[in-house]
């Protein structure tokens, strides 16, 4: 994203700032700008580090002077020359913008951060306030940075970035402040399932709901903790208490969905999996879960099911998996020609799991 930024227009300030500059110094400044467009930057350096020597008091020269050496990567030694232009000019916004970049880009976040506010330059400064520790400014920056290009890959990567030392800062105040807490113990048991410490997990979600029984949360969290050692009937229980305190939870039906279908009990499995879905539509678990209830009592559900997660996941992992069970389908349906299709996309999808694992 920084490299996306860094080349805006910065182009010459008013002519009327030219013309006041000596004939020598211009002829400088044009051929300084004649180098840059042949990307000669060594050359452009040059002129304009003469018209800056003739023009000492033109922030002009010192702005052009430092755009070349960040066109060339130098950014260290494009500050020098863009403080100067500050000197000359503290309202120029491509000074500043330039600066805060060259800052930014050599490690002097904070130092940066004035100057990109000067400019609005949301990305940048989000990304100056994170490496300078204020997470909180740099997420609301970032946020606002992303409206509009929402699909920069850098400014997605730093605002998780700077989500995650948000969140871990405020999980530390609060085993700091109250350890003790019906969510200090939900944090700890939440470390714990993250550690695979599934019996320190269940102790602590049990002193949370022992402190707060209605805590929204709490049981589907500890469900998930049987779920993961297999005890599917506490784990049920805990689903079922969840899905009855909060009935418009689609997660709540469909982790209860879920466990049901662990069980073998696909009807009332797919009642709750397309309990699920009528809450929250087009969820991709939610619906391999429920193909997967209804393939023996209902094809024609479950084909529709795992045709709508190979739509929505197209080539990932979970897509590869409905794909074999549309193949399984197929086969029944006596379609040996979709069924072989299905065969051929689930292949595909494997190999390229294979080939990269930690992409998918």
């Amino acid at each position: 994203m920084i490299h996306a930024l860094l080349w805006i227009c910065f182009l010459l300030q008013a002519p009327a700032a030219e013309s006041s500059l000596s004939p020598e110094a211009v002829r400088s400044l044009n051929a300084g700008m004649e180098a840059e467009s042949r990307h000669d930057f060594d050359a452009a350096i040059s002129a304009f580090s003469r018209a800056a020597e003739l023009a000492p008091s033109s922030s002009l020269t010192f702005v052009r002077l430092g755009n070349a050496f960040m066109e060339k990567h130098d950014y260290a030694a494009a500050i020098p020359p863009l403080k100067r232009a500050v000197e000359l000019s503290p309202e120029s916004p491509a000074a500043h913008q330039l600066l805060g970049f060259a800052l930014l880009a050599t490690g002097f976040a904070a130092q940066a951060i004035p100057h990109l506010q000067q400019v609005n330059a949301y990305g940048a400064l989000g990304i100056a306030q994170l490496q300078s520790g204020q997470p909180v400014e740099a997420v609301a920056n970032l946020q606002a940075a992303l409206a509009k290009s929402p699909n920069d890959p850098d400014l997605l990567y730093y605002l998780s970035s700077a989500g995650t030392v948000l969140a871990s800062e405020s999980l530390d105040k609060l085993l700091a402040t109250a350890p003790n807490s019906a969510r200090g113990h939900q944090a700890l048991a939440q470390r714990y399932y993250a550690l695979k410490s599934f019996g320190e997990a269940r102790k602590e979600y049990e002193t949370a709901l022992a402190l707060r029984p209605d805590l929204p949360g709490l049981r589907l969290e500890l469900g998930q903790v049987y779920m993961a050692t297999s005890d599917w009937e506490k784990a049920e229980k805990e689903f079922r208490a969840g899905a009855k305190s909060q009935p418009g939870s689609a997660e709540a039906a469909y982790r209860l969905g879920e466990v049901l279908l662990q069980q073998g009990k696909m009807k009332e499995a797919a009642e709750e999996l397309q309990r699920s879905d009528s809450l929250r539509p087009d969820m991709p678990e939610t619906l391999y879960s429920l193909g997967r209830a209804t393939v023996v009592s209902d094809l024609a559900s479950a084909e529709h099911a795992f045709e709508r997660v190979t739509q929505l996941e197209k080539g990932a992992p979970l897509a590869g998996q409905a794909y074999l069970a549309l193949a399984g389908i197929h086969r029944k349906q006596g379609k040996a020609e979709q069924a072989a299709s299905d065969m051929q996309e689930y292949r595909r999808i494997l190999a390229v799991t294979e080939l990269h694992p930690a992409t998918n």
